[in-house]
């Protein structure tokens, strides 16, 4: 994008989206191409891996590694970037994730459900209790993270078949 830059004082309203080509390139590792097209332009090279029980070589963190990392850092970003618009001073944070998932074994393969999702916020600030607390209530609102998990979404997968695509 050219002109303005983007940010919370000058736009009101957002579609945020990211795209995301992942690339098998080892035995279980893949290479991710993530782009963050709107509402500005950003570009990530990641890549995940699993470790012997998949067939993996671990040269990279597991999916499940970035998902929780991701979880933690987007509320700990949030709290941090709302601490400066809700004058609510940080002389120090820490956040403690713990994720839980079911795991059961069915024939030659597995199922997975979640089980649950504990997030310890640790904040010293000079601030009255009642003004962090509002502060962990906007960050949690404004995790985009956290949102999509505290609702029901509907995933749709395709699959390529010739020139067309199937809903698997």
């Amino acid at each position: 994008m050219t002109g303005t830059p983007v940010t919370p004082d000058t736009i009101s309203r957002a579609v945020v989206r990211f795209d995301c080509t992942g690339t098998a390139t080892g035995k279980m590792r893949n290479d991710l191409d993530v782009r963050m097209v709107s509402p500005m332009e950003e570009h990530f090279t990641l890549a995940t891996d699993e470790g012997p029980f998949h067939g993996g070589d671990a040269t990279a963190p597991p999916p499940l590694a970035l998902f929780v990392g991701s979880l933690t850092g987007c509320i700990m970003t949030q709290i941090r970037a709302f601490a400066k618009r809700l004058d609510v001073p940080l002389d120090d944070l820490r956040v403690e994730t713990r994720v839980e998932w079911d795991w059961e074994a069915t024939g030659r393969t597995y199922e997975t459900a979640p089980k649950s999702f504990e997030i310890d916020v640790y904040i010293d600030s000079a601030a009255p209790r009642d003004r962090v607390e509002a502060l962990v209530a906007a960050a949690r609102r404004g995790c985009f993270i956290e949102q999509t998990l505290g609702r029901a979404n509907t995933i749709r997968h395709r699959i390529r078949d010739g020139g067309g695509w199937i809903e698997a």
